[in-house]
């Protein structure tokens, strides 16, 4: 059975309004997706690390609930789970202060066996972060290996921006190993300066990874293969959140590769545009859902279809 293997941070996400909080949930970019994968009842697994702490508890038991195997979520001994605070401003679009400390993190070596046909998500500092690279390059290199589609969600944050000169090379070796990168008009202004999405791919995508997927908010969502040069028009919805509608998106996308039985790596270089719609359509879907909301996933009883 073909799974969605999540490798990503875990934090609880403190949402505030008018300065005051609203609501508590736990978050994370491949946190998010692998939740809304395990709702929408699609085989998944999440490997994390949290602390032995409350907060752990309460995201275990989350994953657990939501159909979500948790046998290589890792219960760092001594440590506290991370925590983020958002500030949603008069567009519902989030502004971010996270509380972590990177350097006591040391991920589990016991990571998930990977399987041909399998998709594995990842991501955002965690994939990038020097504490960690030893583990993540090892993981990710094995999963190739062995016939894994490898989703890469860019995802920098101008936070980590000092951060830039010792992660690049990582940010480049990610590529190298993805199938699909996705990366927001954001994104690739922090990081090349630019938002010209042709230029991206040509000079910054292609010689590393086959295909791009190119998100700028509300604007449409592009596409770029060797074969394909697409725009999607994004679906206008009323917003109450933003929080986790890249997340969601990977998700959906994740979800539709199984549900569409896309199973090969090599298969996604040469696949003709009638082909990727529906793995578009289904990122935005599980997208606009979960901007309909406080939470960071998919509501419960959500019909993927």
């Amino acid at each position: 059975m073909r799974r969605i293997i999540g490798v990503g941070e875990t934090v609880l996400d403190i949402i505030f309004r008018n300065d005051q909080p609203v609501k508590a949930v736990p978050g994370g970019s491949a946190f998010n997706a692998i939740v809304s994968i395990g709702r929408a009842g699609m085989p998944c697994v999440m490997a994390t690390e949290v602390g032995d702490d409350h907060v752990g508890d309460i995201v275990t038991a989350f994953l657990r609930d939501n159909n979500v195997d948790t046998s290589y979520v890792f219960r760092a001994e001594g440590t506290q789970s991370h925590v983020s605070l958002a500030f949603l401003d008069d567009n519902n679009d989030a502004q971010y202060q996270f509380y972590k400390n990177h350097a006591v993190l040391t991920m589990h070596k016991n990571m998930p066996d990977v399987r041909e046909g399998d998709v594995v998500l990842f991501g955002s500092f965690f994939a990038i972060n020097p504490n960690l690279r030893e583990y993540v390059r090892v993981f990710l290199q094995m999963a190739k290996e062995r016939g894994a589609i490898l989703y890469y969600d860019i995802n920098f944050r101008a936070s980590h921006l000092k951060d830039l000169p010792k992660t690049f090379d990582y940010i480049l070796e990610n590529m190298r190993l993805a199938t699909v990168v996705r990366g927001s008009a954001e994104d690739f202004d922090i990081l090349f300066n630019t938002r010209d999405v042709d230029a991206i791919y040509k000079e910054r995508i292609a010689p590393y990874c086959p295909c791009l997927i190119y998100t700028d908010a509300a604007r449409p969502i592009e596409l770029r293969t060797p074969v394909v040069a697409a725009s999607f028009p994004a679906e206008p919805i009323e917003t109450v959140s933003t929080i986790g509608a890249g997340d969601n998106f990977n998700a959906g996308f994740c979800y539709a590769l199984l549900k569409e039985n896309v199973t090969q790596p090599q298969s996604l270089r040469v696949l003709p545009q009638e082909r990727w719609s529906p793995l578009v359509a289904m990122g935005q879907r599980f997208s606009s859902a979960v901007c309909r909301s406080l939470d960071n996933y998919i509501p419960k009883g959500f019909i993927a279809g």
